[in-house]
């Protein structure tokens, strides 16, 4: 069963105030809270394990890498990898859409190759690709939106020129909360021969997620944003992939052997993971992924489907609400960026704020899809696994309340 007043105990920031006012907390989608299961795990670690990985031969540095390595395995299970060597660990999802970016224009693209992007991207998965367009030459494709907010697959489909190299879109948009047919975006793409790097951030902590049925070549996800640290993320790709690509950074950990003439690289993972790794972080994103997995993905996404679709049908009944993207919420993820009459959205933020209600305001990262929609910024609001109906009722009566104010 999901009960949601004991997953609320889980979270002990969601009992707290703000300027006198029960906090909600509708910025999920920028991060979500910690259950204590992680934050306990991590202080355990530091407490009682704390020990560099890998290299060392005494106890607690084999017992800190065997912790490291069973969050590899979680990894792996969770996104249903073949194989642990498929799992990288980064920072997080915008390091991991880097070393794909840099490692794949060094070893496959050349002056005038192309990559295949979406309107809806967030920075993360645009600025990369455009140091490269700098440093190399290479052309950005950019896959259309219609104004419901989804992308024009005809378009898409012909976008391909022998010059594509990769394509690379995001699973759900941060705006918008638009799903998108990744399947069928990569199924077209593997027509063409060409690979795909999937952005997983905003899809990853909502909805399940299995690499053998996207069969994807490349996913990113954050493990902030799964209710696990800051700081740690995941690059799964596939190992035949990752082989051919050059290292995205040099030092220890992912060597074999170094003289002055020359390098040999460690094999899979350890090849992309430079320097000591943030080993703590990747044991709390473990039991964060365990967290998720024993409440079960389904449930989850059940459970915040009925939260989008309530939250939407109340908002639409405020006079002056404009609800950016698709107007209901079968096939739209925990997303809903708004705008009320001439509002600004830095005042409906602030103000919200004020009544303990916390939202999200400005581009969200996204600025190309803002000059697409004609507009500087949303308010938006996010929901995770934790939120109530009743925080909703708040949030709707808090915009009236703004609403009235202006």
């Amino acid at each position: 069963m999901y009960n949601i007043d004991e997953i609320r105990q889980d979270f002990p920031i969601l009992g707290r105030q703000i300027y006198g006012k029960p906090l909600v907390y509708f910025d999920n989608a920028a991060t979500t809270q910690k259950p204590r299961c992680v934050v306990e795990a991590m202080t355990e670690e530091y407490y009682n394990v704390n020990a560099n990985v890998h290299r060392g031969v005494h106890y607690l540095s084999q017992q800190a890498t065997d912790l490291h390595e069973e969050a590899r395995e979680t990894v792996r299970r969770f996104l249903n990898a073949r194989n642990t060597s498929e799992i990288i660990f980064t920072r997080g999802t915008t390091e991991s859409a880097n070393l794909i970016v840099s490692s794949f224009s060094d070893a496959f693209m050349e002056e005038g190759d192309e990559v295949i992007i979406s309107t809806m991207e967030h920075h993360s998965n645009i600025v990369p690709w455009q140091l490269q367009a700098a440093k190399k030459g290479i052309a950005i494709k950019v896959i259309p939106m219609n104004d419901d907010g989804t992308l024009d697959m005809e378009a898409y489909a012909r976008l391909f020129s022998e010059k594509t190299k990769i394509v690379s879109v995001t699973h759900v948009s941060n705006v918008l909360g638009t799903i998108n047919p990744v399947k069928e975006i990569i199924r077209i793409a593997h027509e063409h021969d060409v690979p795909v790097m999937i952005d997983g951030a905003q899809s990853t902590p909502h909805f399940k997620v299995d690499m053998q049925d996207l069969d994807c070549e490349f996913f990113t996800f954050s493990g902030h944003k799964i209710y696990g640290p800051t700081g740690i993320g995941v690059l799964y790709g596939k190992e035949d992939w990752l082989d051919r690509l050059p290292p995205y950074q040099g030092g220890g950990e992912m060597i074999e052997s170094v003289t002055f003439e020359k390098t040999v690289f460690e094999r899979l993972p350890f090849k992309f993971e430079a320097g000591t790794p943030d080993y703590v972080a990747t044991h709390g994103l473990a039991k964060a992924l365990d967290y998720v997995s024993t409440l079960g993905m389904e449930n989850i996404a059940r459970h915040e489907q009925k939260l989008t679709q309530y939250a939407m049908e109340k908002m639409k009944e405020i006079e002056g609400m404009k609800i950016f993207g698709m107007q209901d919420a079968e096939g739209k993820d925990a997303v809903i960026s708004f705008q009320l009459r001439d509002i600004h959205h830095l005042d409906m933020g602030t103000l919200l704020d004020r009544l303990g209600i916390a939202i999200r305001t400005g581009h969200h990262c996204a600025q190309p899809l803002m000059e697409r929609l004609g507009i500087a910024g949303t308010a938006r609001a996010s929901f995770a696994l934790y939120n109530t109906f009743e925080e909703i009722d708040t949030f709707i009566a808090g915009i009236e309340r703004v609403n009235k104010m202006f």
